[in-house]
């Protein structure tokens, strides 16, 4: 079993009991709570340390692909989607106004994200206050540098939310405290500084892990705030148009040889996803999730309705049949990928088709299916839905596929079934027209056991840093450095792990270029909530076509921010909009 996580504990309440004698109209409390009196113990203190940290794992990872700080990373681009299926997933319209970057301050999403690293960054300085002003460390006997390790993650953790907040919106209000002013955004730079000064404070304070492998439980390390640094620096370009590769090298090198932690890449990729994952020499940061405790991504929403037969374990929720890979073939079969030898006479992009861009020989390009024991494989869901290792079947959900039919699901977006009432529409391609069985679904996260063996259910942790991430960062800044040969042998040491024989199309420096890592980027971490500040950092946001996506154009070049939602404008008359909104 997991040990207890930071994470999982809640914030205690602190109640006040009043009473009235019959004398007075001053009340009399019996019973009363003060700061002051509340951290009587260690486990109080990591109790109110701890508040803010559930916020963080709702943010990231609630539901994985539909958590707030995700689905903008990713249903806005070439990646995923939330294609419409016929009245299923629909919703006014709403994930289409993503994926065609309909963005107003009314965009459903928008607001859910401003709120997800505003509120985070209200609750750390919360909780970082009445820590600093209340307990005393020593009474408590908490050992030597604890209240650094406490105070430093706590103001990590805020950099965190403040790293998202210049990523999404821009400038943002800056605090250091709950208590104070309300403020109005701060610009580009004076956000992008305030985080370097959080992060450089904080780093040589925080815990260091000595042990590879040692368990990772939610709180922030050297290595994270490291990591957090560098991607700070590799985006440095859009976020204040200025070039900082070189400094995120440097730290990714040093990452790399261990100064911020004992850290080393995976040989086996299931171990970076797996239920033992929190664990493994790969993940720098994740979120805690434990069976029965604190379950995170379990049946997420692309799961179809007719899952639980397939993995023999019908207790799995979400079965809604949502999300999906943006599709690497037409209606016809034919590929949307740049140089395929058989392209759709639609047209081919560079960009998207992440299920034809995995190999035919990589591993994860396999039917995920769970092998008993705690071993399962692959990473999606696609074709013909009969289980590799038990046999049994994925049933239709009685839309477009019968429930006495066996699903097969395609790497398609169309509307291929005819359908009573709907003749009209039939062959049509496109994100407004998809059908049940539209679109390879991504397996990525929480693998599922059989019911026999359920209590393995969500305890795969959910990576938020991992060290191949810190290796394709160092690939990219090398690459844009010119050194092409050190940039190609950084992903291949990533790559291998995938073959069982030998890569069969490695990078070379030949064939590096922007889209081919870009390419790297995607099929890497597909699904991690990261793809849109690559695409950006590539300056192909908005300027690059993808399927059904045609591109924005110079005039829309605003869209690499979305806008301030109007509920976050009414509720501080100080903001500003972003430009063009």
């Amino acid at each position: 079993m997991k040990k207890h996580k930071i994470i999982i504990l809640a914030l205690a309440s602190i109640v006040f009991f009043a009473g009235f004698n019959s004398c007075s109209v001053e009340p009399e409390y019996f019973s009363q709570s003060t700061p002051e009196l509340f951290f009587d113990t260690q486990a109080k203190v990591y109790q109110r340390m701890g508040r803010p940290f559930t916020h963080w794992a709702w943010a990231m990872a609630d539901g994985q692909a539909h958590s707030n700080l995700v689905r903008l990373q990713e249903f806005t681009t070439d990646e995923m989607l939330v294609p419409s299926r016929y009245n299923d997933w629909y919703d006014g319209g709403a994930y289409l106004r993503m994926y065609n970057h309909d963005f107003t301050p009314t965009t459903p999403g928008v607001n859910d994200a401003w709120n997800a690293f505003s509120m985070g960054v209200a609750q750390v300085w919360s909780a970082k206050d009445d820590i600093d002003q209340y307990v005393d460390f020593d009474a408590l006997n908490f050992p030597s540098g604890s209240r650094d390790a406490i105070l430093m993650q706590l103001q990590s953790l805020a950099a965190f939310f403040y790293l998202h907040g210049l990523d999404l919106f821009g400038g943002v209000p800056l605090y250091e405290s709950n208590k104070g002013e309300m403020q109005a955004r701060a610009t580009d730079v004076e956000t992008f500084n305030f985080v370097e000064q959080l992060l450089k404070e904080a780093l040589p304070k925080l815990p260091k892990k000595t042990t590879l492998g040692a368990q990772e439980t939610g709180s922030i390390n050297q290595a994270a705030a490291a990591t957090m640094l560098a991607r700070l620096y590799f985006n440095a370009v859009p976020y204040i148009r200025q070039e900082k590769f070189a400094e995120c090298a440097a730290i990714c090198q040093d990452i790399i040889n261990g100064t911020y932690g004992a850290y080393q890449l995976e040989d086996d990729w299931r171990s970076v996803f797996g239920f033992d994952n929190d664990r493994s020499s790969e993940i720098i940061w994740s979120v805690p999730s434990q069976n029965a405790q604190s379950e995170r991504s379990v049946g997420p929403h692309s799961n179809h309705y007719g899952m639980g037969e397939y993995w023999d374990n019908g207790e799995i929720g979400n079965r809604n049949n949502g999300y999906c890979l943006v599709p690497s073939l037409d209606i016809n079969g034919k590929s949307y990928i740049f140089g395929s030898s058989a392209p759709s006479p639609n047209g081919t992009y560079r960009l998207g088709s992440p299920f034809g861009k995995f190999h035919e020989s990589d591993v994860r390009k396999q039917l995920r299916a769970y092998e008993g024991d705690g071993k399962w494989r692959g990473m999606f869901y696609f074709g013909k839905m009969v289980n590799p290792v038990t046999g049994k079947v994925c049933h239709g959900g009685n839309r477009q596929v019968k429930p006495t039919d066996t699903l097969v699901i395609v790497d398609q977006i169309a509307r291929i079934f005819p359908q009573a009432g709907a003749e009209a529409d039939h062959g049509k391609e496109g994100a407004r027209w998809g059908e049940e069985a539209s679109g390879v679904r991504l397996a990525k996260f929480s693998p599922i056991p059989w019911l026999s063996e359920k209590t393995l259910k969500g305890n795969p942790d959910i990576p938020v840093f991992r060290l191949a991430e810190v290796y394709y960062m160092l690939a990219e800044c090398k690459m844009r450095s010119g050194d092409k040969s050190a940039a190609a042998t950084l992903i291949n040491t990533v790559r291998k792990r995938y073959f069982t024989d030998a890569d069969p199309n490695p990078v070379t420096a030949t064939n590096l270029d922007e889209y081919r890592m870009l390419d790297e980027w995607l099929i890497e971490f597909l699904g991690e909530g990261r793809r849109r500040t690559d695409l950006i950092r590539w300056d192909k946001y908005t300027t690059e076509a993808w399927w059904d996506h045609p591109a924005d154009g110079a005039a829309k070049k605003h869209f690499n921010r979305f806008p301030i939602s109007e509920e976050a404008m009414s509720s501080n008359n100080l903001l500003e909009q972003n430009p063009g909104y």
